[in-house]
Order: structure tokens, then sequence, then C-alpha cells
């Protein structure tokens, strides 16, 4: 006879306990309990009526979406950033800010860091899996990346130095621009740090009324900007890289190489596609003079990394300029970065493998070394998961708004690729287009390998290969 022993443990250990277990045996589901908890605290918070300037409640589906785009870090808005909150409402965004750029996995680690000295095993796979989406994975992952898990320490501590760091540099060089302004002293410090928090994590919410219309011949106010926005979407993993090579203990892996060259091609095509596309536009580029309108071509490339600033009208410019710009906020910025899509490295590994086919090559080489199938594989998963959640919430929100596709498709893709550019649409929507923009940017920033792995049930081993056969493609 089996005689039941009573648990007499606290409840706060078993609930410990549970969430260990929980986090042990599903990664993939713990990442997203652990990004969508802050989301529904915020809405709480932003529901409040302290959170408002004129006290009054904030409707569920307008908190609920600014809190959704405020970890995500997306940037875009259905009420006036500048107006609608108060004091307290944009402490509790910028503190949203801090935890979505930071990564909510890296800032438990981080704080369990502090709490402990130390990092368990389990506190740095889970720190890893924000750099590596293949550690989701059931199955060996190759080492030969970023950031191994002996490193894992390290990575934290750049995370939490680079933050501090580059969101100070960026403040002192925007507030003394805005009290030239005309911004008191305390303004100008306070929407100083605003700016700099929201370029860093990408985001886009600006903290003035005016916007940046008052910048737009304004070469530093827009460099400072398209600085944050460039180191914010490099990723924490090439960050810390570059921080070891600078100190010469380091050589710089594939992934830093592909990240970089990739995102400066990119770049530098988009700025020129944009300034091509626009420049007789005179209800953008058109209407600038000649120096200021390479600036805003440049401007506008740097904000599809997931940046969100912008200069000009986005729902002015050509259907040709804004399909240039939903292809480059498709792809968004660098993995484990603050920026979104489907990252600068998977659109570089299918490239490489397409080149790679066309020579009729077996492997996949760049830089001397050679790309295993199996992550050409996931990036080749990742873009299908991308691409249909793209058109089924374009399909959606087409339906329950009525805004016009390019419109509709436009934002759909900001959202996905948590930019924050916008055509009108989100503002405009109604309640259902509003939840439906919300979710898409809940499955850009968690991230179709994390999601795809939470969704499937098991990853099962089989022991035997069936008989290969070749079908027709093409």
């Amino acid at each position: 006879m089996r005689v039941k022993v009573r648990d007499r443990r606290p409840w706060w250990v078993k609930t410990r306990d549970f969430f260990d277990f929980f986090a042990s045996s599903s990664p993939a589901r713990f990442a997203i309990l652990a990004f969508t908890s802050p989301v529904l605290i915020l809405t709480a918070i932003l529901s409040l009526p302290i959170a408002t300037v004129d006290r009054t409640v904030t409707p569920l589906a307008d908190a609920f979406f600014t809190a959704m785009s405020t970890i995500c870090v997306t940037g875009l808005s259905t009420v006036n950033m500048a107006t609608h909150w108060s004091t307290f409402g944009n402490v509790a965004i910028l503190i949203g800010l801090e935890i979505g750029g930071i990564g909510v996995l890296t800032l438990a680690s981080l704080l369990g860091l502090i709490a402990s000295k130390r990092l368990g095993l389990r506190a740095k796979l889970l720190a890893a899996s924000d750099s590596n989406p293949l550690r989701l994975h059931a199955g060996p992952v190759s080492e030969s990346q970023a950031v191994g898990l002996g490193e894992i320490g390290g990575l934290l501590a750049t995370v939490a130095i680079s933050v501090l760091a580059i969101e100070t540099l960026i403040t002192a060089m925007i507030t003394p621009r805005l009290l030239l302004a005309g911004s008191d002293p305390w303004s100008a410090i306070w929407q100083g740090f605003y700016y700099a928090t929201s370029a860093f994590t990408n985001t886009g919410f600006i903290p003035t009324p005016e916007g940046l219309t008052p910048f737009t011949n304004d070469a530093w106010m827009l460099g400072a900007l398209s600085i944050a926005v460039i180191l914010g979407s490099l990723g924490y993993p090439v960050i810390f890289a570059l921080s070891r090579a600078i100190r010469g203990r380091h050589r710089l892996s594939l992934h830093v190489k592909l990240t970089l060259v990739t995102s400066l091609v990119l770049l530098v095509v988009g700025a020129i596609a944009i300034y091509a596309l626009e420049w007789n536009n005179s209800a953008t580029l058109g209407a600038q003079d000649p120096l200021t309108r390479p600036m805003t071509a440049g401007f506008l490339s740097v904000m599809t990394r997931s940046g969100g600033f912008s200069t000009v009208d986005v729902s002015q410019m050509h259907d040709s300029s804004l399909m240039v710009m939903d292809m480059l906020m498709f792809v968004g910025g660098g993995s484990a970065s603050t920026s979104g899509g489907i990252k600068v490295t998977t659109l570089a590994v299918l490239f490489l493998a397409a080149l790679a086919e066309a020579r009729g090559d077996n492997d996949i080489q760049v830089f001397s070394r050679r790309i295993p199938p199996d992550v050409l594989r996931l990036s080749v998963s990742v873009v299908l998961w991308g691409a249909t959640i793209v058109a089924v919430a374009t399909i959606a929100l087409i339906t329950v708004t009525h805004a016009p596709f390019q419109f509709a498709l436009f934002d759909v893709i900001s959202a996905f690729g948590t930019c924050g550019l916008s055509t009108g649409v989100a503002a405009d929507s109604n309640e259902a287009g509003k939840y439906i923009l919300a979710a898409t940017m809940w499955a850009g920033r968690v991230g179709t390998v994390t999601l795809a792995a939470a969704l499937a049930a098991s990853q099962r081993k089989q022991l035997f290969t069936r008989a290969e056969e070749r079908v027709i493609v093409g």
C-alpha cells in the first residue's frame, strides 16, 4: 500500500519549481510565456486612469495595442504618444521599451545573475536561445556560432553595458540639439532620453507632438537617431564580438561578418532605391532641397531596419517605394537584436544557397567557411512562416478595415518586422484591426522559429531512413 506524502513546501517554492520544470521541459513555450506576461501587465498599467493626461480610462484595445507595440519594440500606435500618456504612463512605456529591447529572457538571466552572482546551465541555455534560435530544437547544435555557452555571462554583461553606454551617448548627443530648439533643460533631457531609448530599441515612439518635422534638415539629429537604430539592429552577439575583436581577443565569426556585410548592402541599396523612386515626388523628397533629399533617403533606409522614425508622410510615397520598403522591413535587422523581421543572416543564407546552386556547388560556402544544411532548412522555414503570417494578417486586416491593399500590406509588414512605420492604417483601424496588428507584432517579435517550436507537439527521432525519390521543382 502506497502512502501519499503531503508536500509541505511553501507555495512560492512550488511555483518556482513548476516554472523551473516548465522551462526545462519546453523552452520555446516558456519563452512565449515569459514574453507575453509583460504585455498583459503593461496593458493593465496603461488601462489605469493615472496613465493618461486627462485621467480617463484608455480603451482596452488601445491599451493592449500600445503595450504590445512597446514590449515588441514596434512603434506603431493608435493614440498620440506625445499627448495621450501622463508622466506615469510614459515611464511605464520606457520601462517596457527596455524590457522588450533587452529581451525578456536576457533580462531574466541578468536578474538571476545579480541575485545569485552566477549563471546556472539552464539560465545560460535560456539566454543563449535569445542569440541562437537553433538551440530551441532538439538534437545537436554546432557551437561554431556568434556566442557559445561559456560566453553567455560575458554577453549578458555586454548587453547591460551597451544599453547603458549607447543610450547615455545618444541622449548626450540629442539633448543639446533640443535645447537649441527651445526646450527647457528638464524637457530636453527627458525627451533626449526618450528619443535615445526609442531609437536604440528600434521602436520609433516620438515624445514631441510635432514629431521629427522640425529636424527634417538637421543632419546631427537624424544622424544620432540613425546611429542608435543601426547599433540596436546589429544584435548583441555582434556588439559582443566587435568589442572582443577591438581588444584583440577574438576574430570575427561568420555570423558577425554576414550581419555586417548584408546590413551595409541593404542600407545602401535601400537608400539608392528610395532616392531614385521618390526624387520627383513633391509630397516627399521632391519638396526638399537637393542636399536634403539623399539624407532623407538614407534615413528612411536606416529606419526600415526596424527603426520606425520618418521625416516624411509615408502614405504619400509612391507604391513602388512602399514595395521597396516592404521588402526591407520584412528582412529587418540582425539576430538577437532589437529589430524584427526574418533577419539579415536569413536572407544572406538563402542568397548564398541560390548562388551555390547556380554554380553547381554542393556546399554553401562564404568567407572560407561552410554553412551546414540545417541552417538552410531553418532559414527556409523562417521565411515561409513569416510570409504566411504576413499574408494571413493582410487578408484579415483588409477584410475588417477595407483599407487599400498597399497600405494594409505595408502596416502588416511593419508590424511583423516590428518596424513602426505606418501609412495610417494602424491609427485608423477599428478594434478588430488593432487586435490583428497586435497579434502580428507578437508573432514577429516572439520569432517564427520560437513560435514554430512551441506549436510543435514534440520532437521525435526516426530510427530508419525511407527510400529516396526526387520530385520535379521549378
